[in-house]
């Protein structure tokens, strides 16, 4: 059984040493809580099968969420094999201590897959690949074995009482006999203490027998087996003739109790034995379960991401327009450790190549972190490939075969090479071998020799792996190499921070600029005599101390830039809050003159209303005064209609459409309404109903009692879909209202009233209100429902309205919809 994880494809090259790989792979091993996950990390390394990677990074995902729902405690699992085969040998036994470490292995594994087979809810549904990998576990069913084994087994090591019947009975009847042993001793110890014949009074064991002390002289004086003297052969240990049955049972107690142990080591051992595919299954699924838990533990530490590849199908990050290498605010997690460490915080750095680029050139000063960014670019896509998370906020790279470095002091005194004879051997390797599907990572490339040959040499390297299209990251102080990046299109220059100021690195990375190397500042603020740096400056060429003055000025103005582009970023952010809140509360003070001018418009109506009924009364001539009170009613319900449609389109003329809500938001992003939807309305905060679109940028909304013509761009969301209320009667104060919206068109105000049950004159003021209410919402009809009864109300109401001013006929419903119980009301358009 393979402990171990099988990595299809393994790079021909990882440069392990160079980018620090097993002290990384060491940090993430130690947080296995198993030797095996340990050793299951210490296998890791990178692949480059796109499957295999995908695989494990979606495990290590979900082991993240398993993480942050408890975990799972993997103490306890080993590898079983060397047990196991040793407990297949027929008629062998595992000694008690064994067998309880595979019991409490048993107990892991049977906890693991109760945990795959009813997973807590933070994963249910979101765990397929650990799901995949513990598959061929689920069918085995450890809880047969755990039930017969446990509790047999103690702490130390030996069989407990009720490990049988026939054990607990021989330890009974060895209880029994030290009692009777004891009390034997003790009586014979009596009668020699009285004339001095015992050394001490106590009891002792010599050879398994139970023995006292008698003095020498005396050993004649008590009958009994002597069992051996002390050191000084003063005393001498004698087994009274009355205890020697008692002790002879016992040692036969004795070996019945070992003859049982044996016995039930050897049933359990060939119970553990029948179990051994399951237990090494077991082993194996739980070892890889054990690294992915520890690596998410690693991940989430570190905030790390998913890395995406260039080719992926489903990439992490769709939406991002970097090119096929990015790497957002990276973090060398060594670094990182070390820095947390030491109370530190570490500097992220952005390493891009926009589409096109495929090398990079990065400049600066000494300290300033150039080796950091190399080593952070090779380290994280090894992460990347050994199916690991990443820390950094995004991570998108090319699939290597290959990870080349040439880093830090190649010094070999066994070869007899100098810096730079071992740094050209392994250029020269690495030249050879590396091509488009290779990172090659070179640090200080042709420094340890002549500068201008140095330079030379630099320069034709960096191109060979150009024209080879190797991914290719390379520090230099030459500024030959700054030329070149800049003049060739396939490369970018790249450049460390430097703070002028205060002459220290800031450890950032500016893409697209060269930076200056800043040496002769570094070696006057690391002490150097002034006289000695200011000698050197005037050694140096006008060329290079031009150079070194625009790359200075350059980055000024970068840091400048950005700061001014930090400060007009938060300014606009505090401008946009002003003009929310600004917006906000201008259109409350809106809709609260809004409501004012209702609430008072409507108080003047019903005043004008309440004063023409008492006008009208007060004709003596009744038909005419019922002829004016009907017109009357008619005209004051059109221009009630007429000016509310006026006032809400007035209203909306004086509230500037917005798309922007209170949070910044966009509404504008629902689909297109349709009738019978429920819409809220950007300027007057109010939901409406659509009743129907009048063209393709206006709809008609009712809102209340009112309609009203709304554009497109006023209405804000929709808030339900037109879906019809269910026909359920809700009654207040005794009238039921029912819904009954017949077409798509009608406000979907109720349509019905119910008043079975009321008087005469209470039945007809509802009547007449809801009459009012439909005809103001546009109805085209309503139904009364008013019951059969002895007619009395029917009558009534039928009296009523057919004199109604907004009526234009009644007419009563077939016997399947109410008959003589019901009356149906068209009403005036």
């Amino acid at each position: 059984m393979a402990f171990l994880p099988e990595i299809p494809c393994s790079l021909s090259e990882i440069g392990a040493k160079a980018l620090q790989w097993p002290e990384l792979i060491e940090h993430l091993s130690g947080r296995a809580q198993s030797p095996l996950g340990r050793e299951w990390i210490a296998a890791l390394h990178p692949s480059a099968e796109a499957a295999w990677i995908n695989r494990q990074q979606q495990r290590n995902a979900e082991m993240q969420r398993l993480l942050a729902a408890g975990g799972f405690d993997f103490r306890g699992i080993f590898d079983v094999t060397e047990m196991l085969d040793k407990a297949g040998i027929e008629g062998a036994a595992l000694e008690a201590l064994e067998l309880r470490a595979m019991i409490v292995h048993a107990e892991r594994v049977e906890a693991w897959r109760q945990t795959v087979s009813t997973p807590p809810e933070a994963v249910r549904g979101h765990w397929p690949g650990i799901e995949d990998l513990s598959a061929p576990l689920l069918p085995h069913d450890l809880g047969d074995l755990l039930r017969s084994l446990g509790g047999k087994i103690e702490p130390d090591g030996s069989l407990s009482d009720n490990a049988s019947p026939e054990l607990a009975r021989i330890r009974r009847a060895m209880g029994q006999q030290h009692r009777a042993i004891e009390a034997s001793l003790r009586r014979a110890l009596a009668k020699l203490s009285d004339d001095g014949s015992t050394q001490d009074a106590l009891i002792t064991v010599r050879g398994e027998r139970f023995v006292i002390p008698v003095k020498a002289e005396f050993k004649r004086k008590v009958g009994g087996v002597v069992h051996g003297s002390s050191s000084s052969g003063q005393t001498v240990f004698v087994e009274p003739l009355e205890t020697i049955e008692h002790n002879n049972e016992l040692t036969r107690l004795l070996d019945e109790e070992q003859a049982e142990v044996h016995r039930i080591l050897v049933a359990m051992t060939r119970a553990v034995a029948a179990q051994a595919p399951a237990l090494l299954l077991g082993a194996a699924i739980l070892a890889a379960a054990d690294a992915h838990q520890a690596i998410a533990r690693f991940a989430t530490e570190f905030a790390c991401v998913r890395p995406s590849f260039v080719g992926d199908s489903a990439p992490a990050n769709p939406d991002s327009d970097g090119g096929d290498f990015e790497l957002t605010a990276a973090r060398h997690p060594l670094l990182e450790m070390r820095l947390r460490a030491q109370q530190g915080i570490i500097v992220p750095l952005t390493i891009e190549l926009p589409p096109g680029k495929m090398q990079m050139i990065i400049s600066g000063p000494n300290t300033g972190g150039k080796t950091v960014a190399l080593k952070t670019a090779g380290i994280l896509a090894l992460m990347a490939q050994s199916g690991l998370p990443v820390p950094a906020d995004r991570a998108r790279l090319p699939p290597f075969t290959a990870i080349y470095a040439d880093i830090g002091d190649a010094q070999s005194i066994e070869q007899s090479l100098s810096t730079f004879s071992a740094h050209i051997v392994n250029v020269g390797r690495i030249a050879s071998h590396a091509d488009h599907n290779s990172l090659v990572l070179l640090d200080e490339l042709g420094s340890a020799t002549d500068p201008e040959e140095g330079a030379a040499l630099a320069v034709a390297v960096a191109e060979h792996f150009l024209e080879r299209r190797s991914w290719c990251i390379i520090t230099t102080h030459l500024t030959s190499l700054k030329v070149y990046a800049a003049k060739h299109e396939g490369v970018l220059n790249a450049a460390v921070g430097f703070d002028e100021a205060t002459l220290s690195p800031t450890y950032d990375l500016r893409l697209g600029v060269p930076g200056a190397s800043a040496g002769l500042n570094i070696a006057a603020r690391l002490g150097l005599d002034p006289a000695i740096v200011a000698n050197a400056r005037t050694q140096m060429t006008t060329q290079q101390v031009d150079i070194g003055r625009f790359l200075d000025d350059l980055h000024a103005q970068l840091s400048a830039a950005s700061s001014e582009r930090e400060s007009l970023a938060a300014a606009q952010l505090a401008l946009d809050a002003e003009r929310r809140r600004l917006d906000q509360e201008g259109r409350a003070e809106q809709q609260t003159r809004t409501r004012q001018l209702e609430r008072e418009l409507g108080a003047l109506i019903e005043s004008f209303e309440s004063q023409l009924r008492d006008t009208v009364k007060a004709i003596g001539d009744k038909t005419v005064a019922q002829k004016i009170a009907r017109d009357s009613a008619l005209r004051i319900a059109q221009l009630k209609r007429e000016f509310s449609a006026q006032f809400q389109s007035t209203v909306v003329a004086h509230n500037p459409p917005s798309s922007v809500a209170a949070d910044g938001q966009t509404l504008d992003r629902q689909r297109e309404p349709e009738p019978g939807d429920l819409v809220r309305l950007k300027s007057l905060n109010r939901e409406g109903r659509v009743i129907r679109a009048l063209d393709a940028k206006t709809f008609e909304v009712s809102v209340g009692a009112m309609k009203m013509r709304v554009p497109r761009h006023d209405i804000a969301e929709v808030v339900a879909s037109a879906e019809k209320p269910p026909n359920e009667s809700k009654r207040r104060g005794g009238v039921t209202v029912a819904s009954a919206a017949n077409s798509a068109d009608q406000a979907y105000m109720t349509s019905e009233i119910n008043v079975i049950g009321r008087t005469a004159d209470e039945a007809e003021g509802e009547v007449d209100r809801f009459v009012e209410r439909a005809f103001l919402a546009g109805l085209p009809r309503i139904r009364v429902v008013h019951g059969v009864g002895m007619g009395v109300l029917r009558r009534t109401l039928r009296e009523f309205l057919g004199k109604h001013p907004h009526v234009t006929s009644i007419t009563e419903p077939p016997y399947n919809e109410g008959g003589q119980g019901a009356t149906i009301v068209e009403l005036r358009q």
